[in-house]
Order: C-alpha cells, then structure tokens, then sequence
C-alpha cells in the first residue's frame, strides 16, 4: 500500500464528509430550530442537482448553473415549507415523517415527469479541471479539492451566521424557546421560512457540486439522507460544529473502510473472499461508530449551538 494511495483516500474521505456537512447543516438546523423531522431534504440536493445540469447544459456555464441550484433548492425549500410544513411544527413527529415521505414521492414523480427518467451528466468546469500531486506521485483532481474548500468555507460562513449576526442570535434563541421570542415581536414565520430556504440551498449547493462527480438521477437523495440523519446524530442535533465533525468522522470512516479492510482481511484470507468481506463490514462501519459514539454520549458529540 503506497503513501499516495492512502492520501488519496483520505483526501476522498474529506471530499465526502464535507458533501455530508453541506446536507447535515441544512437538517441540523431544521430539526434543531423547529423540531421538524424533514425527510424530504434528500429531495432537495436532488433539485439542486438538477437545476444546475439542466441551466449549465442550456447555457454552457457551470457557475450559473451553480447559481441556479442555490436559487432553485431554495425557492422550492420555502415554497415548501410555507405550503406543507408549516402546518406540521405542533403535530407530532409520525405526521411529519409521513407528510415528508409523501413528498419525496412528490418531488421525484415531477422531477421524472420535467426531466425524465434517464440521467443527466454534468461537465467539471474547465477552471477547476485537470489534476494536482500528491505525495509520492500520484494526482489528484482540482475540482475534488474545491469541493473540499467549498465545504469548509460554508462551515466558516455558517459558524459566523449563526454566531455573531442578529439573524444568528435569533435562529439560536428560536430554538432554545419559540415562544419567548414569538412574545418579543419576532416574526416567527418568516423566521422558520428563512432557515428552511438556508438549508434547502445548502442541500442544493451540495447536488450541484455532487453532480459534477457522478449523474444526476432521480432519487439521488435518499442514500445521502440516510448518511445525514447519521451525522447529526453523532455530531449533536442543532449543532453546526458537530455536523462537520461528525460528516467529516463519517466520510473518513465510510472511505477508509472501504479501502483499508479488504487490505486487512487480505492478510488472512484469498483476495476474493477478503474484498467481499472487508467491503461488508465497511458498509456497517459507520453506524458501530454511531452506537459506541451514542453509548457514550447520547447527546452526539457536541450540545445543540455548538
């Protein structure tokens, strides 16, 4: 095993959990704002996907396709949140995982109704293209290490949003006690829209640049959403600082798994065996270290505002 090839998968792991934090942000800060489980979030990155193949196919422009996934994921996220949510925060959690359920099955039968059934594919912009170094030899996409700039630049903005603005000071007191600042003059509403539309565009940004690695389909959330209810649970619900550790832990753990057990298993068994066996266990991985995380800590690893 060579010294490039491991860096390589960490870099992948990297890439991967910041893919996850974009997600988690988005449903750490919903369900720690308004108590809301949303599974329809997947739903979201999936739009952003396709808004940003489908605007940079019609103008040749990645970056405006970019724009329109920001755009679109957060139109939709509001226009949501404002005709379905808003109707769930004082129903208990049953109704709300239905109610969202139900609108997966909405957004992937009009999104297969727009764009149909077959995949579209989303070119890597020429600026971010070709390929870097590493250590020992090997190379490295650009456009895998932007990604990786990308996410830890949301998770900077966000820590700052969240932190030292008035808009942050009031999604933090809106999720310690909705009432108190309802009392205080605070529109509430619109509030709870703001940060849906936020995370909504987070999910977006995280399809579009998620599209550019592999195609854009219908159905493309649902895998990664799983991944992020896993992540905010290691990480603390309502923690900003927890979702990025706790995707960062899980996009490691999830990469070097898959690439470090087969070499291990191998060291006892036949290739073939070793590479079936190494390759399922890798897959459970991530929820042993999301229950020996819970047994310890059944908070997550960080409190709520974190």
């Amino acid at each position: 095993m060579s010294i490039a090839l491991l860096i390589e998968q960490i870099l992948n792991g990297l890439q991967f959990g910041v893919m996850l934090f974009l997600m988690a942000a988005g449903l750490t800060l919903i369900f720690g704002v308004m108590g809301l489980i949303n599974l329809a979030h997947g739903s979201l990155f999936m739009v952003g996907a396709f808004a940003c193949a489908s605007v940079a196919a019609a103008t040749g422009s990645f970056w405006l396709g970019l724009v329109a996934s920001l755009a679109a994921a957060a139109a939709a996220g509001a226009v949501v949140e404002i005709l379905v949510i808003r109707r769930l925060y004082e129903r208990d959690h049953l109704d709300q995982v239905l109610a969202t359920f139900a609108l997966i099955l909405i957004f992937s039968e009009g999104t297969r109704w727009v764009f149909g059934s077959f995949p579209l594919y989303l070119d890597i912009p020429r600026l971010l293209a070709g390929a870097v170094a590493l250590p020992g030899g090997a190379q490295y996409p650009v456009y895998r290490l932007a990604v990786i700039g990308v996410g830890i630049a949301v998770a900077v903005g966000l820590y700052l949003l969240i932190g030292k603005t008035r808009l942050g000071m009031r999604i933090r007191a809106g999720e310690s006690d909705r009432e108190m600042i309802a009392a205080l003059g605070i529109d509430i509403g619109t509030l709870y829209t703001l940060v849906f539309a936020l995370g909504a565009a987070l999910a977006g940004l995280a399809g579009a640049m998620v599209g550019a690695l592999q195609s854009v389909q219908v159905g493309m959330g649902e895998p990664v959403l799983i991944l992020a209810f896993v992540v905010i649970v290691i990480g603390g619900i309502g923690s900003i600082k927890g979702a990025l550790v706790g995707a960062v832990l899980v996009g490691l753990t999830e990469t070097l798994g898959r690439f470090l057990l087969p070499h291990l298993f191998g060291l006892m068994m036949p290739p073939s065996a070793a590479a079936t066996v190494g390759a399922a266990i890798a897959s459970m991985l991530i929820y042993v270290v999301m229950a020996l995380i819970l047994a310890f800590r059944p908070q997550g690893l960080f409190a709520a505002n974190g």
